[in-house]
């Protein structure tokens, strides 16, 4: 805290020193004199000290003393007044007329007179106000408190910049602390000066209901492959039903929860899990009220809120284009490429396309087929037999399945980054490291690391250590250790078991509860064909053990990250017994490929041209839009025109419940029933993005969503010559007022803080007028020094005044002489 300037009193040389010791000598004899009769006791001796400490103060300013000190040059310094503009100021506590910012007006309002005049003959005074940034403000007649955020730390940054270098006395702050852009972490605040917040409204609780966040989490798990967590935070009603509805854009309420709050300020979480309707971007928002308010069943009277805006957030859900699709290599024909085949056809949003060798290379003998014949027998009558198309005897025996067009996959296993990169994961099933030119193996290597795919070797009898994966650039990806001194044991039964890490993975499970799914795994059959490895690499997470007849736990299923990308190692061959057992068990085969799939794919980008990412984490309120344009080889592309077009999809920010409880009646749309009146969609915004100056293909433009709504992105790229090099789509939602409204009660703490840093204080509106009286007196920047006589000063004729008096009523009063 800024101490004030001390001021020294000194005495300098005077002519009248002779005066005040004649004048000090001559009262002690007629003191003496006065009370020579007077008999002993306390009340005498008081009163000769009384008289005597008179006589001295009025001897003292013959001596002339000096009051010298230090104060603040007028005119030299600058101190910033800061008023918050945003909406959350339109609060009204308990108990009074007033919002908080009409009270904010009133206070500030006069500039002619009070407290701001004072300064402003000391200092020169700055006026700012602050939302979603700072700005300047003649007489602040411009508040509004329409702001969408409260950006106190962007807002003292932007101070610190401005007035650097200049003499800044102080900055008057006014807000109630809830900053929506403080995230726990505190901004370099050095170089600023005392801060004196004024804390706008007071800690009285507010009754009110308000979903303190709402997150979304994709997930593999097949029953809900979107999951997403709320938090009902409710303050005066605790017993009450409080109502939680998943709605999506067009209006409907997909799914209602009820529960009851507890004790003012607990939080209950509250989860919901859908599988959304479509690929793509969708939007839903989340809202909480009182259930009597929904149904009407009783209303009660007291049940109003401070502000309904707090009540509802927006979601934005992206599934990606899809399909995902998947290359799946086999070495040979088997039961695995069944089973999985069958599980990823009944998922919409799955392709396996499968390249699966049916015959190996052979060497070329006479004996073997007709006289001069070259080609394979396999081959023998069909297609074109010709000597370039044939199929020699040393080359192996591809078949593909499910390819695009004829072309995919016609040379084999991918050669190119435009060949592997459409594909979004890779599984590999009984196939040897050899099956893979140098080439190959390195460019499989790049599709994990670069381009972000997964990778996902199954254990057949020709993978891992038996398929010589050692020292390649597959095996270097893999999640565990393969050793040349590990052999493959004997056929013998393991059993599936998972661990605690994948008890954990939502994707690991096909049940809903620990118990049932435990109950599911011991009714698996056992399995014959396993792969032992020697180890576990660091930072890999085993999802699944293998349980040997010694009940030893062994690596089952293995999963990592790999630069971009992610690659797991399932280590048992033949996981198909499990769905020949019974109609129940395969329905769980199926849905364990489909899961596992699904997380093999997710977060891989998508193998287009064009990739948009939204940044909606500005404290400015901007979004920043990404945009990256790669050729089919993944390579930046430098010379596109991009068009981002912005298509605004509204929801309602809030519900007011009372006007004259939260001072938001006309500005916030209201319900009668709670019911989503979903505003008409808003004409699509285009924009042009530019070139980033520092990272190749990669262009940005910039947008300031003005609602609480989802917005939903298409970016377009097109080359030089305008043909069109592809298209992408994102989406964000904003929740401008749930975020603006998150705390209701000032946060004085933070408040407290700021100012312990900075040397300031906090302070109450009604110590304004001490703020400026003492803060001329603090040290400033720029400080003059100045001198006065002590004797101006009153308080030396009234304390001799005061002893005079004083001892003459005692001695009425005693009847002293």
């Amino acid at each position: 805290m800024m101490r004030s300037m001390q001021a020294n009193l000194i005495i300098p040389w005077s002519s009248w020193w002779w005066l005040a010791g004649l004048f000090l000598v001559a009262s002690g004899v007629i003191l003496y004199w006065s009370y020579r009769t007077a008999p002993p006791g306390p009340w005498r001796r008081l009163c000769i000290t009384l008289k005597a400490i008179g006589l001295v103060a009025l001897a003292f300013c013959l001596l002339e003393p000096l009051w010298i000190g230090q104060r603040a040059e007028p005119g030299a310094n600058s101190v910033v007044i800061v008023a918050d503009n945003s909406q959350g100021l339109r609060i009204r506590d308990p108990g009074e007329t007033l919002s908080r910012g009409e009270q904010l007006q009133r206070t500030l309002g006069n500039l002619s007179s009070g407290w701001q005049a004072s300064l402003d003959g000391t200092f020169n005074l700055h006026r700012h106000r602050f939302d979603t940034r700072l700005q300047s403000s003649s007489d602040f007649a411009d508040l509004d408190f329409t702001g969408h955020s409260s950006a106190l730390m962007g807002a003292l940054q932007s101070l610190k910049q401005r007035y650097e270098n200049r003499p800044m006395a102080g900055i008057v702050l006014f807000t109630d602390g809830n900053a929506t852009d403080f995230s726990g972490s505190y901004p370099d605040l050095d170089g600023l000066p005392p801060v004196y917040p004024v804390v706008v409204g007071n800690r009285t609780p507010l009754r009110d209901l308000s979903l303190h966040q709402a997150n979304v989490r994709q997930t593999a798990f097949e029953d809900a492959p979107i999951s997403i967590h709320a938090e009902v935070a409710s303050t005066g009603f605790s017993g009450d039903p409080v109502g939680v509805r998943l709605v999506h854009a067009d209006g409907r309420v997909l799914e209602e929860r009820t529960l009851l709050p507890g004790q003012s300020g607990e939080v209950v979480p509250v989860d919901f899990e859908l599988r959304p309707e479509s690929a793509g971007v969708s939007f839903y928002q989340v809202q909480t009220r009182l259930r009597s308010e929904w149904t009407d069943d009783n209303p009660s009277t007291n049940t109003i809120e401070a502000t309904l805006a707090n009540n509802s957030r927006v979601l934005a859900i992206d599934r990606g284009p899809g399909p995902y699709r998947i290359l799946y290599v086999a070495g040979r024909p088997n039961w695995e490429y069944k089973f999985l085949q069958r599980a990823l056809h009944e998922d919409d949003q799955l392709h396996l396309v499968a390249l699966i060798r049916v015959a190996n290379r052979e060497p070329k003998f006479d004996f073997r087929g007709r006289s001069g014949e070259t080609s394979n027998p396999l081959f023998r009558g069909f297609g074109n037999q010709a000597p370039e198309e044939v199929v020699r005897y040393d080359q192996p025996v591809l078949t593909r399945l499910n390819t695009l067009d004829e072309h995919e996959l016609a040379n084999g296993f991918p050669r190119t980054e435009a060949e592997l990169y459409r594909y979004h994961a890779v599984i590999l099933d009984d196939v040897e490291a050899a099956f893979f030119g140098p080439d190959q193996a390195a460019l499989l290597q790049r599709f994990v690391s670069e381009r972000g795919g997964g990778l996902l070797m199954l254990g057949g009898m020709e993978t891992f250590q038996e398929g010589r994966y050692l020292r390649t650039p597959i095996g270097e990806m893999l999640p565990i250790y393969l050793d040349s001194r590990t052999q493959t044991p004997a056929l013998r039964p393991v059993r599936m078991k998972l661990s605690r890490e994948g008890l954990l993975r939502s994707w690991a499970r096909i049940r809903p509860t620990e118990s049932e799914d435990q109950a599911r795994r011991e009714s698996m059959p056992p399995f014959r064909v396993f792969n032992q490895v020697s180890g576990v690499k660091p930072g890999a997470s085993v999802i699944a053990h293998a349980i040997d007849e010694m009940d030893n736990e062994l690596p089952a299923l293995v999963v990592q990250r790999f630069g971009r990308g992610r690659t797991a190692a399932l280590t048992i061959g033949d996981l198909w017994r499990w769905g020949m057992r019974n109609p129940e068990s395969r329905e769980d085969l199926n849905r364990t490929w489909r899961q596992l799939s699904r997380w093999l794919v997710t977060d891989t980008p998508e193998p287009m041209a064009v990739t948009v990412e939204p940044d909606p984490d500005d404290p400015s309120g901007a979004v920043q839009l990404s945009v990256r344009i790669r050729n089919p080889e993944f390579q930046p592309v430098d010379d596109a025109a991009v068009t981002v077009a912005i298509q605004t999809v509204p929801f309602e920010s809030g519900m007011s419940s009372e006007a004259d409880v939260s001072g938001m009646g006309s500005d916030v749309p209201s319900t009668a029933s709670g019911e989503t009146n979903q505003p008409p969609a808003l004409q699509p915004l285009q924009l042009r993005a530019e070139p980033s100056a520092t990272e190749p293909g990669l262009y940005l433009a910039s947008y300031v969503p003005r609602l609480t709504a989802g917005y939903h992105v298409v970016a377009t790229a097109t080359n030089q010559s305008g043909a069109r090099i592809g298209r992408a789509e994102t989406g964000w939602a904003t929740d401008l007022a749930a975020e603006e409204f998150r705390s209701l009660t000032p946060n004085v703490a933070l408040l407290e803080e700021i100012a312990r840093r900075t040397g300031g204080e906090v302070l109450a509106a009604s110590q304004l007028e001490r703020l400026a009286e003492t803060l001329p007196q603090r040290e400033v920047p720029i400080m003059e020094s100045y001198s006065r006589p002590a004797w101006h000063h009153p308080g030396f004729f009234a304390l001799a005044i005061a002893c005079f008096a004083t001892e003459w009523g005692l001695r009425r009063w005693k009847g002293l002489p």
